[in-house]
């Protein structure tokens, strides 16, 4: 795996800039293994995916970055990744050792300037950069963030028995904070839940019980940043395909199609968690379905 960019592309909407901090590229069996039913001939329906989202043999481009932006004052780090050092039965993701902290400065968001850390649900590669090694013990990175989830999500997993390798997660990544005093449950209603000006969480289940999408409205603009209710540009031409992690693939596919009609033809921007450069796109109407219109980063 490797670094993505050397920059933060960045997308305005209305006062708002958001920021793409990158983790890596994730290996090119992340796709066949999480969206097995988006295999090559599938690909190859969708000729807009190429090159930027498939490769020549269909396989999935997906990569694991975090969002960052200012409203009202305050500073957001969207998603946290996976994290370094870190112990993960995944070998892609086992004691990695990324740049992300580097990049994450270098764009303006030095972690103990950051006020604000919204975790879209609690899967490994969303809450990595949680907390950083400190003399062999976990630490909150974000050491003056309030650190926010839905209490759903919270709720799900805390009333779960977790395998092996979710609990190592909860150990490094989720239990430091809690313990710190820095996480807050927050009720995610069906209209949402404002957590800052222009900053909405909104409840999008399926992949977890508690997963949230984070809406950011400006000056008459808006964009969706997507968690994983859409973890790949492939499900936009193929609502139906789901995670082989979702905890409820129908009520994904449902959520996906829900929020996929909401916004087709619409000039709100589409931010993908998990979508490699350029990230970004309109939902437009493509027949029965819908493709990405890939809208490219500004230059700032």
């Amino acid at each position: 795996m490797h670094a993505v960019s050397d920059v933060a592309p960045a997308w305005t909407v209305g006062d708002l800039t958001v920021r793409r901090i990158d983790e890596v590229a994730l290996p090119a069996q992340t796709g066949r293994w999480l969206l097995p039913d988006a295999t090559p001939d599938v690909v190859a329906r969708s000729p807009w995916l190429r090159p930027d989202f498939a490769d020549p043999e269909g396989a999935l481009r997906l990569v694991t970055h975090s969002f960052a932006l200012e409203a009202g004052g305050l500073r957001i780090v969207v998603d946290t990744g996976i994290g370094n050092d870190k112990p993960r039965e995944n070998p892609a993701w086992d004691h990695m050792n990324s740049d992300y902290l580097q990049r994450l400065t270098a764009a303006g968001f030095a972690p103990e300037t950051v006020d604000l850390v919204l975790l879209t649900h609690l899967h490994t590669d969303h809450v990595g950069w949680n907390t950083r090694s400190d003399h062999g013990e976990w630490v909150p990175t974000f050491p003056r963030a309030r650190y926010l989830t839905a209490r759903a999500e919270w709720d799900h997993w805390a009333g779960v028995e977790l395998d092996a390798a979710r609990r190592q997660m909860f150990r490094d990544s989720v239990h430091p904070v809690r313990d710190a005093g820095l996480l807050d449950l927050i009720d995610v209603p069906a209209e949402g839940a404002t957590v800052a000006p222009g900053v909405r969480l909104l409840p999008t289940p399926g992949h977890t019980p508690g997963q949230i999408a984070v809406e950011l409205r400006s000056a008459g603009q808006a964009a969706l940043i997507t968690g994983d209710c859409v973890h790949h540009p492939v499900q936009l031409s193929r609502p139906a395909i789901s995670s082989c992690v979702d905890t409820d693939p129908a009520r994904a596919a449902h959520t996906r199609r829900a929020l996929l009609a909401s916004l087709a033809d619409t000039d709100t921007l589409l931010l993908g968690s998990h979508f490699p450069p350029p990230t970004a796109g309109r939902v437009v109407t493509d027949g029965d379905t819908y493709r990405l219109a890939a809208v490219a980063p500004d230059r700032l």
